[in-house]
């Protein structure tokens, strides 16, 4: 996977300026959230259901496990209303209900950028709202060509690409500071992460 910022030059991404990044692992908390104000260190939201996430030079997943891609989060005061998330045409996004405490899929896809809120209103995903803005939290599919660019306020441009053929779907979560539940009403951040599955189509347990 490989990351392009606004000048151009291919680096991973690093936990500055508001960006951070790294490698999931399996999580026991509801929801997946480490309780750390700026995001920094996230394990995954996504339910233990299957393998750590692949890296250079381990094992081969084997069928069936969940394959995952860098987590790259954007906090304030980088991310910023007003901020664009690109995305290939043609994507599908279904929404995670009840994150914090039993998250399964939502009823209904919707074609991106359009996507059901926390709070039931449907909003343009693709622009990133003022402070208090409901969570948004979904899994976007079909993708053939693996990208997204996020097009900042302040004019830089971060462009992340990877292989769609392993990874073809695309986790979203965007905490904007309108839930009630603790820490996460501090939040201001968005995360997206890679998938080798949906992996909210199985049943979901927390070990």
């Amino acid at each position: 996977m490989n990351m392009t910022s606004g000048n151009r030059k291919h680096a991973e991404a690093e936990p500055t300026d508001g960006v951070g990044s790294g490698t999931l692992v399996r999580r026991s908390v509801l929801g997946g959230l480490a309780a750390i104000p700026v995001l920094s260190g996230l394990g995954s939201a996504i339910p233990a259901l299957a393998a750590a996430a692949a890296q250079r030079g381990s094992v081969p997943a084997a069928a069936g496990d969940l394959v995952r891609g860098v987590e790259r989060r954007y906090n304030a005061p980088l991310l910023a209303a007003g901020t664009r998330l690109v995305l290939p045409a043609g994507l599908k996004a279904m929404p995670v209900r009840d994150y914090y405490t039993r998250p399964r899929l939502g009823s209904a896809a919707s074609a991106w950028p359009h996507l059901r809120a926390t709070d039931g209103t449907t909003v343009d995903a693709s622009v990133v709202p003022e402070r208090g803005a409901p969570t948004r939290i979904a899994m976007l599919s079909g993708f053939t060509d693996g990208w997204y660019e996020l097009r900042h306020a302040n004019g830089r441009a971060d462009r992340v690409t990877w292989d769609a053929g392993t990874m073809p779907f695309l986790w979203l979560y965007g905490e904007f500071g309108a839930t009630s539940k603790s820490p996460y009403d501090r939040f201001y951040s968005l995360a997206l992460q890679p998938m080798s599955r949906n992996p909210y189509s199985l049943a979901t347990t927390f070990s």
